[in-house]
């Protein structure tokens, strides 16, 4: 089994929320970044550790958190040792409209996972787009890149749509194949490689 981790801030509960529903289908730990933008030093060797990273932050003014912000600077001392390099990354977000400039957290997310030299996983799934469609459909709000939710400003965590949360799940399960898929692949290459070494 793949070893998944979920780093994420989240400054209301919406986006851990998110996560754990995340974890849940990614079976994976999940990881919060502190009120400061911290993790401990057991937490950097956990991701260091992963097979594949899943992160997310709220969509606030168009970006991420400067929390997490702050977290992805400090991603820099594994970028020079590339300790991440050819890890399975993804991401998500949460905002209180259902565009929010969500996309441009998700772009960010993918830049930080490039520089890092990591895969991307998408969502992996069609949008909910049909007269038929419900808000709670599964990617009712239409992503590919990563999942997205959208909660009310005056909606608490426990108010939080289940088809987002499912979304949110089946994205996790998404990542989890894809890792599980990348480390078998890995395996193998190493085997082949000391037959013929």
């Amino acid at each position: 089994m793949a070893n998944i981790i979920v780093v994420y801030h989240s400054g209301y509960g919406h986006t851990a929320r998110l996560a754990e529903a995340v974890a849940t289908g990614a079976g994976a730990v999940h990881i919060a970044i502190n009120s400061e933008g911290n993790l401990t030093e057991s937490e950097w060797a956990a991701l260091d550790a992963a097979d594949a990273i899943i992160m997310g932050s709220p969509t606030y003014m168009g970006m991420v958190s400067w929390q997490f912000k702050k977290f992805a600077d400090a991603s820099s001392k594994p970028w020079s040792g590339q300790k991440w390099k050819n890890k399975i990354a993804a991401g998500f977000t949460n905002s209180s409209t259902m565009n929010g400039d969500k996309l441009s957290s998700l772009h960010y997310l993918f830049t930080l996972a490039m520089q890092h030299g990591m895969i991307w996983a998408g969502t992996g799934m069609m949008p909910s787009n049909s007269k038929a469609s419900q808000r709670n459909d599964v990617n009712y709000v239409g992503s590919f890149c990563g999942a997205m939710s959208t909660t009310p400003s005056d909606a608490s965590p426990a108010e939080m749509l289940p088809g987002d949360l499912e979304t949110a799940k089946q994205f996790g399960q998404r990542v989890a194949e894809v890792a599980e898929q990348w480390v078998a692949g890995s395996r193998k290459e190493d085997t082949f490689s000391k037959f013929i070494d």
